[in-house]
């Protein structure tokens, strides 16, 4: 990997607090589509190890599903990477639209 995630263009950042904010992230991201996008989504978890990986399960599996329910590309890009002292984040992107972006 020849950049960090952190580097990526973001569309939307999503503040998943627990595993409702989490669901709830991952049902706007499909809403909002990939493909059509010109950057990833980031969604913010707190520095709790057992919840950012509660959260972070959920966020995928749920993208996962409901992409497969909707016929949209399920092919998706994402890193999980230390944001700041009080958050881990979760980008997620198109390998369409990285592509695109040259990074």
């Amino acid at each position: 990997m020849e950049f960090h995630p952190s580097q990526i263009p973001i569309v939307k950042t999503f503040v998943a607090k627990n595993e409702k904010d989490a669901s709830d992230s991952a049902s706007e991201m499909v809403r909002l589509g990939f493909e059509n996008q010109k950057g990833g989504y980031m969604v913010l978890m707190p520095k709790q190890k057992d919840m950012a990986k509660k959260i972070g399960f959920i966020v995928t599996t749920e993208i996962n599903y409901m992409l497969r329910q909707t016929k949209q590309e399920r092919n998706l890009r994402y890193w999980t990477y230390h944001h700041d002292a009080e958050n881990y984040a979760i980008v997620l992107i198109s390998p369409r639209v990285l592509d695109e972006l040259n990074l």
